[in-house]
């Protein structure tokens, strides 16, 4: 099947010609992936004889899946110039994310609510969309179960929760941004980002 025609079914519309211009331009190869609770996307400089390679999630909403596209081809044009002679998120991969970015402001691929957070989160971009609570808050309310999700933020105080890995935690103070949470069966802390999502467990 055409690479634009695949895109498509992942990104919002009009998106595609340009990304699938950049695969062929870079000559990279882009690799839709499973969901990876870790990271969203992920960029690999050419090595042991294999070019680029960038891999996004294939769970996330059109939005998601095209600022973190944006974020990987940022790395790969960043490297193409200066190697690795340079931080991964300094200022050179900051300019060349606002830059690739801007051709989808022009065509307004995206919403409102979403073109604010992303413009908020340039002004100084992370090392990760999720970093930044106001655009992940954003790009999330576009995720089909939004409404159904729970979050860590959304349950009261010492509420007890557990991970898709089984773990048990109970939710304790938050700490500037993040909470505070004990692991049940070891007493060890954890730091939980707001936007965890979780599932609660009903306690007898």
């Amino acid at each position: 099947m055409d690479k634009i025609k695949v895109l498509e079914k992942y990104l919002p519309g009009g998106a595609a010609p340009l990304v699938g211009r950049w695969i062929d331009y870079f000559k990279c190869e882009f690799k839709i992936s499973r969901s990876r609770n870790s990271k969203f996307g992920d960029y690999r400089p050419p090595f042991d004889g294999k070019g680029h390679r960038i891999s996004v999630n294939n769970n996330l909403n059109p939005y998601a899946f095209l600022v973190t596209t944006v974020h990987e081809f940022a790395h790969l044009h960043t490297w193409n110039q200066h190697k690795h002679l340079i931080k991964p998120h300094g200022a050179e991969w900051k300019s060349n994310f606002k830059k690739m970015m801007q051709p989808f402001f022009d065509q307004q691929v995206f919403p409102a609510d979403v073109k604010s957070a992303i413009t908020a989160y340039l002004n100084n971009p992370a090392a990760s969309s999720c970093s930044d609570l106001n655009l992940y808050r954003s790009l999330r309310k576009y995720d089909a179960n939004h409404a159904t999700a729970t979050t860590v933020e959304k349950l009261p105080l010492k509420a007890v929760f557990k991970l898709k890995d089984g773990r048990v935690f109970r939710k304790e103070e938050q700490l500037r941004k993040r909470f505070r949470c004990i692991e049940v069966s070891t007493k060890r802390i954890y730091l939980f980002s707001p936007v965890a999502e979780v599932e609660l467990v009903e306690v007898a």
